[in-house]
């Protein structure tokens, strides 16, 4: 060990300050200490919602309204009943299951459990891609 320094850290607080105030600041600060000492009326306005980040009022704008009477159902598409089990049968005729089916589709094995369960939203690309891989038109006519 002879040879080497101690090892030492720096045990020094480090310090640190809000930034000093801009020029416009400090003329208003100095406009509004000097109406102080002069005894002149001061008005002061709270900003609307200043600080928070809470809405102003729990109720609804008409805005929102207006949205809520015109989307009544928030509820997203779902997989009709038919196309479940045209697709269900076109897979087990195909003796596939539905993580083979994916594979194929190149999507996962997810995906076709949910649109076997009615689950999903549906996307007319992967319907496409399934009709192609199982040869069979799960669709209404054409």
């Amino acid at each position: 060990m002879s040879g080497v320094g101690p090892i030492s850290q720096d045990w020094e607080p480090v310090v640190i300050r809000k930034k000093a105030p801009t020029a416009a600041a400090k003329k208003d600060e100095k406009a509004v200490n000097a109406a102080r000492r002069a005894g002149a009326d001061i008005e002061t306005v709270k900003k609307y919602n200043a600080g928070t980040n809470k809405a102003a009022s729990s109720s609804t704008s008409l805005n929102t309204k207006r949205l809520d009477d015109d989307t009544e159902n928030l509820a997203h598409e779902r997989v009709p009943t038919e196309l479940k089990k045209a697709l269900m049968q076109a897979r087990m005729d195909k003796k596939l299951t539905q993580a083979q089916l994916a594979q194929i589709i190149n999507e996962k094995p997810q995906v076709i459990q949910e649109y076997e369960s009615g689950k999903a939203i549906p996307n007319q690309q992967i319907i496409g891609k399934l009709e192609r891989a199982l040869g069979a038109k799960l669709r209404g006519k054409k």
